[in-house]
């Protein structure tokens, strides 16, 4: 009998599960809450790492179409403090993909969109419920009242996954309020703008607070204030005037790029599971992503799901009769590499919101001298 397998969440770790399944012969229904690939805004760009996000391109036989839609310059980072002195200043090696690239994330989901049969994803089906079957398996509801039925449920469904709470009752906690903005066509309209960034990221760094920006391959920048999570509600940042309150007595050549942002800002809290989270084994269930291990955002949460999405769908293809066999071991790999990465992405985390940020991120971001080995 084929193994019916549904994957609940089409973001880059649920595509990424379904396309190197497909390569492998094996069918994956991937299941996604939006109507469309240009529902809702897909965000900023991050960086490919060459050991986990560009692996799973790799496997997903898609590592030329990625080197096509990839942006090695973007990689170009500056460290500002809030007077606008230059702190670090890294620049890669011209078109050199052996560090880790910048892409749009739009960009990436839609190369994997694009791999897909047009059969592999449903799109307008939320999941609400999932609930498992005497015989196996589990019975899917969606939004909206339709019904599937699965052997194999993978939760690929984010931060607020539906599928974890049938593992796990890890619960969230607030790392940080992130404050979004945009700026479109910067070259032409904001020239002073576009040569503060460059053609990569830009953070300014204060005392408990990050104002960042990063250059996308649409001509835009995308806008990015990060403040320690506290008591104070979300509708406080709505405002320019707000935001800019918050950076009082910062050269105004960086808080420009505030005053420049297209719309209101859009506030959100940014939250993460405890480190080390873990969960037993149940059959034909598991998670992958920010459903199984939700990070701060400094650098490696896309690129452990997409991991998650290679190792997992390896131990598929090479165990397709025994799919829990097949998943118990991926969770236990996937436990024992995600807990030290889940605990540096905390560190990260904490000390790039504290009052010694800047020095401690120049330290971070400076390669140490090695001592001298003593002669024989």
């Amino acid at each position: 009998m084929l193994m019916r397998l549904a994957i609940a969440g089409g973001g880059l770790g649920g595509l990424a599960l379904a396309r190197i399944l497909h390569r492998h012969g094996i069918e994956a229904v991937v299941y996604e809450r939006e109507a469309s690939r240009s529902a809702r805004s897909q965000g900023g760009s991050l960086d490919l790492h060459p050991e986990s996000g560009q692996r799973a391109m790799a496997d997903a036989g898609l590592t030329g179409r990625f080197r096509c839609e990839a942006r090695p310059e973007g990689e170009e980072h500056r460290i500002l403090d809030p007077a606008g002195r230059t702190l670090v200043h890294h620049k890669p090696q011209p078109g050199s993909f052996s560090g880790r690239p910048e892409i749009d994330r739009a960009a990436l989901r839609d190369l994997l969109l694009d791999s897909l049969p047009g059969d592999a994803l449903a799109w307008q089906h939320r999941l609400v419920a999932a609930t498992p079957r005497p015989d196996g398996g589990f019975g899917l509801t969606f939004d909206g009242g339709h019904r599937a039925d699965c052997d194999v449920l993978v939760g690929a469904d984010g931060a607020r996954s539906v599928v974890r709470s049938l593992l796990t009752n890890a619960t969230l906690s607030p790392v940080a309020t992130l404050v979004e903005l945009s700026i479109n066509d910067v070259d032409r309209r904001h020239p002073d703008l576009a040569d503060l960034v460059g053609p990569g990221n830009l953070w300014c760094v204060g005392v408990n607070q990050i104002l960042a920006a990063q250059r996308l391959s649409d001509g835009s920048i995308r806008v990015g204030v990060s403040l320690p999570a506290d008591d104070r509600p979300l509708h406080a940042y709505r405002s320019k005037h707000a935001l800019l309150s918050v950076f009082d007595g910062w050269d105004p050549s960086l808080t420009a790029l505030i005053e420049a942002g297209d719309r209101p800002p859009n506030p959100r809290r940014i939250e993460a599971m405890p480190a080390g989270t873990r969960w037993a084994h149940r059959p034909g269930i598991t998670l992958i992503g920010d459903a199984a291990h939700l990070m701060p955002p400094v650098g490696e949460g896309a690129n452990q799901a997409m991991l998650d999405a290679a190792e997992l769908a390896a131990q598929l293809a090479a165990n397709p009769a025994d799919p829990d066999s097949a998943i118990q071991t991926y969770e236990e790999a996937m436990f024992t590499r995600v807990h030290p990465i889940a605990e540096m992405s905390a560190r990260v985390q904490a000390m790039m919101l504290s009052p010694t940020a800047a020095d401690d991120i120049v330290r971070f971001f400076t390669p140490q001298p090695t001592e001298p080995t003593p002669a024989d």
